[in-house]
């Protein structure tokens, strides 16, 4: 009797753990049906989102603001009034130089810049840069870009700065000197070659990187076209670059534009041509060298005759490290062949101008530049006049900001 109990409730405790198992068996079985149908649902919500460009969340897509402002403190052998009515013979008549940058001797608040970018949905992304002066509100750029075409495709509408050449892309904080590069002065103005259009550009599935592209815009720049009736602005461009080892990267392009400009109250064509060579060497981490050239040439139908003029800038930027960096850039005229009568008794030749910087960064959004400038490109008051400069300036950068091209 005494070990019929003991086995007796041996075979009770057994039965009891197989029923245990069995349960936990169908609740493991209940689990995982439940999960299955959540990742069904989540799946399914998941292609919903993106098959469906109306169904996203819209904090994914808040836009990146950044603050630019940029001033300086001059010391130049001109005085202001003088300065203000500079010319550069066969490009900028007396009084007609637009003065946005470093105007002053003393002060000056040269421009505060909003920066926004923001994704729009899976097709396209936009852009705005607000220019704000003491007495200009501008819209510097405002435009938006497809980012899914197929075949290395991309296209970019609204206002913009044209890809024409190297520099005039890059806005003036991205600049390597606080002065605009002679040429580009003389050809496109302070303002630079900006306007309403749109630009189609195809990358090349090639591992050395090939870019073509193509504009067409409104052509409102009045120092080279300014023709109103219609767009009359078309652009070409070809661009590549090569890596030789792991530090020396090659940069070139070549570059055409077709306007046209009302000069004499009658319609003539304006053709500008460019060609850019640009050399990098990455020394270290934070160090590097670069060597940057562009030559422009324009031809301008005046109705009565065709000018020819040209000009190049080259320089040399030597970045020490993350903080400091020092450089040196030659611009010149190299061509003026225009009606050149207004300064009779003038020499006209050989305008060119020599600039050297130092600068300092503290941080990555801050920069000090201290810069000395010999120009010998302008008449003041009606004479040929040296002008030397020293400059300092300061420009702040803040909130979410894209990187510059090199």
């Amino acid at each position: 009797m005494k070990k019929i109990i003991p086995l007796s409730m041996l075979c009770a405790l057994s039965l009891m753990a197989d029923a245990t198992l069995d349960t936990i068996q169908k609740e493991l079985e209940t689990q995982k049906q439940k999960t299955a149908t959540l990742e069904s649902q989540m799946q399914a919500l998941s292609r919903a989102n993106t098959n469906q460009s109306a169904s996203f969340s819209q904090n994914a897509y808040l836009p990146d603001i950044a603050f630019i402002l940029d001033m300086s403190a001059v010391a130049r052998d001109v005085n202001n009034t003088a300065y203000s009515n500079y010319a550069i013979p066969g490009f900028i008549a007396p009084g007609d130089a637009e003065l946005i940058f470093n105007p002053n001797r003393g002060f000056n608040l040269n421009y505060a810049e909003l920066a926004l970018h923001s994704s729009v949905d899976p097709y396209f992304d936009a852009f705005l840069v607000l220019h704000l002066q003491s007495n200009v509100f501008e819209i510097e750029e405002a435009y938006v870009i497809t980012t899914s075409l197929p075949m290395g495709l991309r296209v970019k509408a609204g206002k913009f700065r044209s890809d024409f050449g190297r520099l005039n892309k890059k806005h003036h904080h991205s600049w390597h000197f606080d002065s605009q590069a002679l040429i580009h002065e003389a050809l496109f103005g302070p303002d630079a070659l900006k306007d309403p259009g749109v630009q189609l550009q195809w990358v090349a599935p090639t591992d050395t990187y090939l870019m073509l592209g193509a504009e067409a815009m409104q052509g409102t720049n009045e120092a080279s076209f300014g023709a109103s009736e219609s767009n009359n602005l078309y652009t070409g461009y070809l661009k590549s670059s090569i890596d030789i080892g792991e530090s020396i990267s090659l940069l070139g392009g070549m570059s055409i534009i077709h306007g046209e400009n009302f000069e004499n109250n009658t319609l003539n064509p304006t053709d500008l041509y460019g060609i850019d060579f640009t050399f990098r060497d990455q020394l270290g981490a934070y160090s590097s060298l670069l060597w940057q050239n562009e030559f422009i040439q324009r031809e301008k139908s005046l109705g009565i005759r065709v000018d020819k003029q040209a000009g190049f800038y080259s320089e040399l930027i030597y970045t020490y490290n993350n903080n400091y960096a020092t450089g040196l850039r030659y611009d010149a005229i190299t061509q003026n062949d225009t009606d050149l009568s207004a300064y009779s008794g003038v020499d006209t030749d050989n305008l060119d101008r020599f600039t050297a910087m130092l600068e300092y960064k503290p941080f990555e959004m801050s920069r000090l530049r201290l810069s000395y400038t010999y120009d010998r490109s302008k008449i003041i008051s009606g004479e040929r006049k040296n002008i030397n400069d020293v400059m300092l300036s300061l420009n702040i950068s803040a909130g979410a900001h894209s990187a510059h091209d090199f």
